[in-house]
């Protein structure tokens, strides 16, 4: 189990043969993979399993945790990355593992037996908390992957399924079927999910709404409230205050 606070945390691609646990204390975390993307609020936590490359970094003041699960125990865990939300049982287990020392992420510190107690515990919540959609999937065919690397890298960009289509040089019925088969979601509504992320990352960090939508390629401020409003069920200037 470690604790680190700072202003702002970046960690680059890495993997670990143990499994990781970890999550914000306090701000928001961001974190890739090869198989996507998610932003992270102090309520929720990823789940990495072993030897999954993956790298984050934190927006505003922020204070983080981790535990490592060594891989022999991670046979009845998610064998995939994913977010879930930190109940408040995991949270006071995670708070006891706190105090047991800072071993090696893949050598950790042999338990005691309370300790193995409170460490089945974390098992238990990993095993069955839900996962929660703050996740923005990656396609793998390597030409849709080009586009959906060029739309992050340009989230102001209003090109339409045609325009990309023929960037990937496919037409645009076939780009957006395997674009639905491979994330779930048309090239619009990912692009728009992958707006809704980009702004809760600006908002941690302190970023002004108006600033944040002109970013994102709105002109019009309440277009983009409307949106967040209608996929996160809040403005973004009451998001924060659900957390």
């Amino acid at each position: 189990m470690r604790i680190v606070q700072s202003q702002e945390r970046v960690t680059g691609a890495h993997r670990h043969a143990s499994g990781q646990l970890f999550g914000a204390a306090r701000g928001l975390l961001s974190v890739a993979a090869d198989s996507g993307q998610w932003v992270v609020p102090a309520s929720h936590c990823v789940w990495m399993p072993p030897h999954h490359i993956h790298g984050l970094r934190s927006h505003g003041p922020f204070a983080g945790w981790s535990v490592y699960v060594d891989e022999a125990s991670c046979g009845g865990l998610p064998a995939a990355p994913c977010v879930m939300r930190v109940s408040g049982l995991l949270r006071e287990a995670v708070a006891r593992a706190s105090g047991w020392g800072d071993g090696a992420p893949d050598a950790p510190d042999a338990l005691d037996a309370r300790q193995a107690r409170v460490a089945g515990v974390i098992l238990d919540e990993i095993a069955a908390s839900p996962h929660e959609p703050f996740g923005l999937p990656l396609p793998t065919d390597p030409r849709l992957l080009r586009v959906a690397r060029a739309v992050l890298d340009d989230l102001a960009d209003e090109r339409g399924v045609e325009a990309l289509a023929a960037w990937a040089a496919m037409s645009p019925r076939t780009l957006a079927r395997r674009f639905i088969a491979e994330t779930g979601f048309t090239p619009s509504a990912w692009r728009q999910r992958a707006r809704i992320l980009r702004a809760l990352e600006l908002l941690a960090a302190g970023q002004p709404v108006t600033t944040i939508a002109l970013d994102l390629g709105y002109d019009n401020v309440s277009a983009f409230i409307a949106m967040f409003k209608r996929v996160m069920g809040v403005t973004p200037g009451r998001y924060g205050e659900t957390e």
